[in-house]
């Protein structure tokens, strides 16, 4: 039976702590359906894109843009069926998720629940969902026979500098009975009280490891970890995307998962803790810049509400103004100066000027003892 090995230092505990509280912010965040559907669709293309260029495809950020809308480039054939396979790939786990979530029956999955009524059921990870991923992951890329196929032949991966072996992946006898002990553990009640994002690790670097299948390998691993995320409660609207923080940091990326291969010849017996804390540290920086991003927005839409719905392209200054009139009623001049300590005071006459004219502002009193609070729209 696999039991990863594995120990939750400092590091770790930190990672997961900015991931929660990144996590509280964005779940609980007031985005308008465009934005969010806006934002969710720019997680795909960047999944899409970097999952795809980090495995050597050669399309730019805009082409592959394109080919996620539907719309046709001229590319190699093979770029371009890697991107729309790994589109159909995100659409899947898209699928699997929104059933889960509304308590469907699953595709492939079996009739399991904690109640009679099939209600709050753990998801059934299997082999059959590992082995949908690599078929839509290779569609027209490999042979048709060996999709959705576990491999049959010894592989070595080689380092591409130095023509070095960096991984000798299990013999092709042992994989499927190594993928059954990996799946079990999933499904393992026990093993569902770890932490998704740790599950989620655990669950990228077993199949990278394993190598089940002669190609495609890289793309089903960091697909299919997103399983644990998606259904154990961390989907976290869907708008995030590790796949570019994993092809900006390539090197390191390689660097400790090699690293960990090396540590025993055993795959159940390696130490995954360095791997995992890159994993959560990866994780908790991406949702950090979701984080911000969500934030801002969410910020310059309670605005509008409080400015009637208004329109208003407000820059960081003006929106801090905006922001203490709220708190404070208003503000006189020596109150901005005070929170704009950096800012000349003309550029300050301007900014509350804008906010005037525009009549989300209005100014009372003589200029050098004006009063500035939000109109009454």
């Amino acid at each position: 039976m696999f039991y990863p090995i594995f120990s939750i230092n400092n590091q770790i505990l930190k990672n997961i702590g900015t991931i929660e509280g990144a996590k509280a912010i964005i779940d609980e965040a007031p985005l308008i359906p465009a934005y969010e559907k806006q934002f969710q669709q720019e997680a795909i293309v960047r999944t899409v894109h970097f999952g795809t260029r980090i495995e050597g495809n050669d399309l730019t950020f805009q082409e592959v843009a394109k080919l996620v809308e539907g719309q046709k480039i001229t590319a190699t054939e093979r770029d371009i069926q890697e991107v729309i396979n790994y589109r159909n790939v995100v659409s899947y786990l898209e699928e699997l998720w929104s059933l889960y979530d509304a308590n469907m029956p699953l595709p492939e999955e079996k009739n399991i629940s904690n109640s009679e009524d099939g209600s709050n059921r753990p998801f059934f990870y299997s082999e059959t969902l590992i082995k949908r991923i690599h078929e839509l992951t290779t569609a027209k890329v490999i042979p048709e026979i060996e999709c959705g196929k576990y491999r049959h032949q010894q592989v070595v991966l080689k380092n591409t500098r130095t023509g070095e072996i960096a991984h000798r992946p299990p013999p092709a006898i042992e994989v499927p009975y190594l993928v059954t002990d990996f799946v079990d553990w999933l499904n393992n009640p026990a093993s569902r009280e770890v932490h998704p994002t740790i599950r989620a690790a655990i669950t990228q670097y077993v199949l990278v490891a394993i190598h089940p299948f002669i190609e495609g390998n890289g793309r089903v691993s960091r697909a299919f970890a997103m399983l644990p995320l998606y259904v154990e409660g961390y989907d976290i609207r869907r708008l995030f995307s590790l796949e570019e923080y994993f092809d900006r940091n390539a090197e390191t990326y390689y660097n400790t998962l090699q690293s960990t291969h090396e540590l025993s010849s055993d795959i159940f017996k390696r130490d995954l803790t360095n791997w995992i804390n890159y994993f959560t540290e990866a994780l908790a920086i991406e949702l950090s810049r979701v984080k911000t991003k969500v934030q801002s927005l969410s910020r310059d839409i309670k605005l509008k509400q409080k400015l009637g719905g208004k329109q208003l392209h407000l820059t960081e200054r003006q929106i801090k103004l905006v922001e203490y009139m709220q708190q404070f009623g208003g503000l006189r001049m020596p109150d901005a100066q005070q929170l704009l300590p950096m800012v000349s005071d003309d550029t300050i006459w301007r900014d509350l000027k804008k906010l005037v004219d525009s009549g989300a502002v209005e100014k009372k009193g003589s200029t050098k003892g004006a009063y500035y609070c939000l109109a009454n729209v």
